[in-house]
């Protein structure tokens, strides 16, 4: 693991926010800053969380940059996430209506969107950010 991680990180399981470079570090910077302390995943993709565990966040070019820790899991259908879960994923103007079409937009690409599909919803905080990060 890089150099930029302190030894007490280095065995945790690392990601990226996002599916694209761009996305990843805009969404890390809403989780330095404080904004984003939610995120949320298809029930099926492989980096489910429980309360408790810590990751390593990558940035768009895969340079950790922050370790989170996961402070709730709960799951529910797309169409019954709640404004204040929309609010605490810290987007757009982070309101539920800007959130829907943001995640549809974000599933779809994947090809993994329905309104009743199972998401896991995680709330987090911030533990440690490494260095300093770039510029946008």
């Amino acid at each position: 693991m890089n150099e930029r991680v302190p030894e007490r990180y280095r065995h945790l399981r690392t990601f990226a926010f996002g599916d694209s470079p761009a996305l990843a570090d805009e969404l890390l910077e809403l989780v330095v800053k404080g904004i984003k302390v939610a995120t949320c995943s298809t029930e099926d993709e492989p980096n489910t969380s429980t309360p408790g565990e810590r990751w390593v966040v990558l940035d768009g070019r895969g340079e950790p940059r922050c370790v989170i820790e996961t402070t709730e899991v709960t799951y529910r259908r797309f169409n019954e996430v709640e404004a204040d879960f929309a609010f605490d994923e810290g987007e757009g103007d982070r309101s539920l209506a800007y959130w829907r079409n943001a995640h549809r937009a974000y599933f779809g690409r994947l090809g993994r969107f329905s309104d009743d599909m199972m998401l896991m919803c995680e709330r987090f905080r911030l533990v440690e950010v490494f260095g300093d990060l770039p510029q946008s």
